[in-house]
């Protein structure tokens, strides 16, 4: 039993780390190299694509912006560029076209490079095809600018503080209507099984005496 709790605390625990990976914003410095439109058919990697754009068709396949770049070990990233709308993660990005006119006025080449900050969600796996979404681009200094993630620490902050508050209100309605109905439950069973303790006792004394009057028969 102690097995199945900790492996269900540690699933648990992956679950809750993997949501926040995903869905809290990061950065990436990188340089930009392109940036392209590309038609897309979402088929079982759906669930990583945005819904289409506010105002658009709900069609499946839909055109989508890309923003090739590459980071300064010299690896490249891909970035999808989609609106979340009013959906979930709740970034309210509406501007998707101004961000691509951004992405492409800061292009630059290997030999003259102009390093950038992508704010995007999300992950990139190229074997099921999946981007991160870009939410945001500025120029930067260099590739070893340091950007402090001031943002995930105030939200991680307030879901610390959320889920601190919520553990004590079930502490405190655990140790006021739970354990008073465990601990009530608890003495009704000890003195039912005192009562057949004693109802136990008295056949047995009963069971004697009968038998000790038949013995002198």
């Amino acid at each position: 039993m102690v097995y199945v709790k900790w492996t269900f605390l540690t699933l648990l625990a992956l679950l809750v780390f993997a949501f926040f990976h995903y869905t809290l914003p990061q950065r990436d410095i990188v340089r930009i190299a392109d940036t392209y439109e590309k038609r897309i058919d979402p088929g079982g990697n759906a669930l990583f694509w945005a819904d289409p754009p506010v105002g658009a068709a709900q069609t499946a396949n839909r055109d989508v912006f890309f923003i090739q770049a590459i980071r300064p070990n010299g690896r490249p990233i891909v970035y999808r560029n989609e609106d979340t709308g009013w959906g979930w993660p709740p970034y309210f990005k509406l501007d998707t076209s101004n961000l691509q006119a951004e992405a492409s006025d800061l292009k630059s080449t290997k030999d003259n490079p102009q390093w950038v900050a992508v704010r995007h969600y999300g992950w990139r796996n190229e074997f099921l095809s999946i981007y991160p979404n870009a939410v945001g681009v500025r120029p930067v200094d260099g590739p070893d600018v340091r950007l402090f993630p001031w943002l995930n620490i105030v939200i991680l902050s307030l879901v610390g503080l959320a889920a601190l508050f919520l553990w004590r209100v079930w502490a405190q309605f655990r140790e006021r209507t739970i354990d008073p109905l465990f601990a009530e439950a608890e003495e009704t069973w000890d003195a039912v099984d005192e009562r057949a303790d004693a109802a136990r006792d008295r056949a047995r004394g009963l069971w004697r005496r009968l038998m000790d009057r038949l013995g002198r028969k």
